[in-house]
């Protein structure tokens, strides 16, 4: 039998929930085929179709096994699959005397590293941070009982600032590197279902064990991970020559991956004054913004819900005056959590686990901030922009790392909330009232307040006065970026190859994932390590 992709397989929420979503499939695949013979062999894709509240659907693609001709109305939803076998890479010819170093082992780092050692180039892969289970442990331990570790926490060590964000694997890029990202992660242990959902994630309880599992492969492969090993010199003569690690040691490098992550501040100061040309970009800022899940399941779904087991998401966007404001990094059922990475400032993210099976839903709520807000232009402007707002909420938290909340209603009318209604924070530690408007600057509060109406429309929940608000939310992506060239080699120093978010060219785990892949092809296709 062939195998072929069927797609557009229309299923009623009500019909997969009363006879199992695989066999309501199987009963539309019969309708379309006809006659034909057929083996159902599983999904390849599922999303929802939500428009209608009284009529919701399962979108669904599907890979047939067929054996036969079919009729002229079945073709126009099939297509042949095609395989998604890796093509061998052709090794350059310049001789690499040293194995390449990558700098972070987040998503990029990672994926770069797997994609070097998967080819006999022997990475190794130097982490401020801990490993992840130690790192889990550590950030735990802040959370509970305080003492930040600013050299390992949310932003820094094994698995990077993902790792307590859901392990979300949503993205807008169109790259066929990204099945290769989802078939390591198969392989590694994640749940299947990423294969296939429309919006995937792998949840912060399962990502710990794939993070130790790909670290695993890498190793087995030739690669090798030093942990608590920061990045603190490049040593150059036009190209590089050696980096220095804590301060102490040298490793002779010809080729250095810079995957740093969006919070490697130091490190940016570091690369600046060596003399790396880089440009402040775009980001945003804002705060998370809390709503009860079942409200938001209601509002997406209507009474159908109770037919669809997964917690709802949303996503929205808004531009007015030329400034967007959108919701990011949505965490159906999950947590608002101590983000920090320096002392003496507060930051939040949010996470979901596995499960996403939490009383509340949270998101980012944020407004677009534009390198012409900062006022000099200089490339590490944003950074200052960030800690300003940061350091602010630590105080409005009572300089403890409680975070700063407020009621939406409250939030309005710029007065300080008195109680909770019926939404109670998520918030990893404890929580002090606060007006959140003297955070954020005054164009970002304005932006949030003007996307209010637009954003009611499309989730009628989202306006709800008793919404929890967390201050404040500065990390969504790199405030700079590293240039580099069509190759993916730094602008200014030949051997270095700037990468993923923190380098200002990715946003999200896959399309860092994915940029870690190109830069290593690009190494690749230039050099040969020997071993």
């Amino acid at each position: 039998m062939k195998t072929i992709i069927m797609d557009n397989i229309r299923v009623s929420v009500e019909a997969a929930f009363k006879e199992g979503l695989d066999n309501a499939i199987i009963s539309a695949v019969k309708m379309r085929l006809g006659t034909a013979d057929f083996e159902y062999r599983g999904l390849f894709h599922k999303s929802i179709d939500a428009r209608r509240k009284g009529r919701i659907n399962y979108v669904l693609s599907a890979r047939i096994g067929l054996d036969g001709a079919i009729g002229t109305e079945a073709i126009k939803n099939i297509r042949m699959y095609k395989s998604d076998k890796v093509m061998a890479l052709e090794h350059g010819n310049i001789e690499m005397r040293n194995p390449p170093v990558i700098t972070g082992s987040g998503p990029c780092g990672l994926f770069c590293a797997l994609t070097l050692a998967l080819n006999g180039y022997n990475p190794i892969i130097i982490e401020r941070g801990e490993d992840i289970d130690s790192r889990r442990d550590s950030v735990r331990g802040f959370w509970k009982n305080g003492g930040l570790d600013p050299e390992s926490n949310v932003q820094f060590g094994e698995g990077g600032a993902g790792t307590f964000s859901d392990g979300k694997l949503v993205t807008r890029i169109n790259d066929n590197r990204c099945d290769r990202v989802i078939k390591s992660f198969l392989r590694n242990g994640a749940p299947p279902e990423i294969e296939y959902e429309a919006r995937p994630h792998i949840g912060t309880d399962a990502l710990v064990p794939v993070i130790r599992s790909i670290r695993k492969e890498i190793e087995n492969h030739g690669g090798r991970f030093l942990f608590k090993a920061k990045l603190t010199d490049i040593n150059t003569n036009g190209r590089i020559k050696s980096i220095t690690v804590n301060e102490e040691y040298d490793i002779p490098a010809d080729v250095l991956v810079l995957a740093i992550g969006h919070s490697a501040r130091d490190t940016y100061r570091m690369l600046f004054d060596k003399g790396f040309a880089m440009v402040a970009k775009p980001f945003s800022a804002g705060v998370r913004i809390e709503h009860l899940q079942k409200d938001v399941d209601f509002a997406q779904w209507g009474k159908q819900g109770r037919f669809i087991e997964t917690a709802a998401d949303y996503s929205l966007s808004s531009r007015m005056d030329g400034r967007a404001a959108y919701t990011f990094c949505m965490c159906p059922g999950g947590v608002v959590l101590n983000a920090s990475s320096e002392n003496d400032a507060l930051n939040v993210n949010g996470m979901s686990y596995n499960s996403r099976n939490g009383k509340n839903a949270n998101s980012a709520w944020v407004a677009e901030v534009k390198p012409g807000d900062l006022g000099t232009g200089h490339p590490l402007g944003g950074i200052a922009f960030q800690r300003e707002i940061e350091k602010a909420a630590y105080m409005a938290g009572g300089s403890n790392f409680n975070a700063p909340v407020q009621l939406l209603g409250d939030f309005i009318n710029k007065r300080k909330s008195i109680s909770f209604g019926k939404i109670k924070p998520s918030y990893t530690g404890e929580t002090l009232f606060a007006d959140i408007n003297s955070l954020l600057p005054g164009f970002v509060s304005n932006a949030l307040k003007t996307s209010l109406a637009d954003f009611g429309n499309k989730l009628n929940c989202f306006t709800d006065s008793e919404s929890i608000l967390t201050g404040c939310e500065t990390r969504t992506s790199a405030p700079l970026r590293i240039l580099r060239n069509d190759e993916n080699e730094s602008n200014s120093i030949k051997g270095v190859y700037p990468a993923g978010e923190g380098a200002g060219y990715a946003g999200g785990i896959m399309s860092s994932a994915v940029d870690g892949i190109k830069v290593a092809e690009s190494i690749i296709k230039l050099y040969n390590y020997p071993g």
